[in-house]
């Protein structure tokens, strides 16, 4: 029986990076259906009190959910992952804190190797798809709840913040941590599993 996969992601955050990495690898092993969503880091912080470097940096790198969401709308879910792939391994090649020209620059560099039209980059300056980029947002945190990051993941029609990897699960690993997420994911009385981030996430 397949298993339904929707993962929400910033194109920006390694952490769902690093989650799309560890489901492409079950995907090669398993029957499961995985589909990506775009939320924002920008407007899943709107109304959160958080330090001035911080929001500065989520202004200064709103850009590539935007151009998601504009692939999303022109050219669907297919293109979208297409674009995410190539974004990703442009970006997060090594582990750094890009600045807004290396987003734009990456960003434009996957449309061309997706194959999609290099006038999209123009919605990282626009509000032209916040609209769209909201509905999507809202869909994947919702059912969520307040207290939520990214990734986010619906399995089966169960949401969760997570699961956050510092590093991608390759082979028989993968299915292990799958199983389990699902497993706890199919619990539902089960709510939170969290210890403290000691490293840098592994994105290469």
């Amino acid at each position: 029986m397949t298993t339904r996969v929707d993962l929400y992601v910033d194109p920006v955050c390694p952490y769902t990076w690093v989650a799309t990495r560890w489901l492409g690898e079950v995907e090669r092993q398993r029957e499961i259906d995985l589909q990506l969503h775009v939320m924002s880091l920008r407007m899943l912080n709107e109304n959160r009190t958080v330090d001035a470097g911080y929001r500065a940096n989520i202004d200064a790198s709103t850009g590539p959910s935007r151009v998601a969401a504009a692939i999303w709308v022109n050219h669907g879910p297919g293109a979208l992952r297409a674009w995410h792939t190539a974004f990703g391994l442009k970006i997060f090649d090594r582990w750094r804190y890009p600045d807004r020209a290396e987003y734009h620059a990456a960003a434009r560099h996957a449309l061309v190797a997706a194959g999609l039209p290099v006038a999209l980059a123009g919605a990282a300056d626009s509000a032209e798809y916040d609209e769209p980029l909201r509905r999507s947002h809202t869909e994947g945190t919702a059912p969520v709840g307040a207290d939520t990051g990214t990734p986010v993941i619906h399995i089966d029609g169960a949401a969760f913040f997570g699961p956050v990897l510092n590093a991608v699960p390759r082979g028989d690993d993968a299915l292990r941590v799958f199983d389990g997420v699902r497993l706890l994911a199919g619990a539902a009385d089960f709510f939170e599993l969290k210890r403290t981030r000691t490293a840098p996430p592994q994105v290469s």
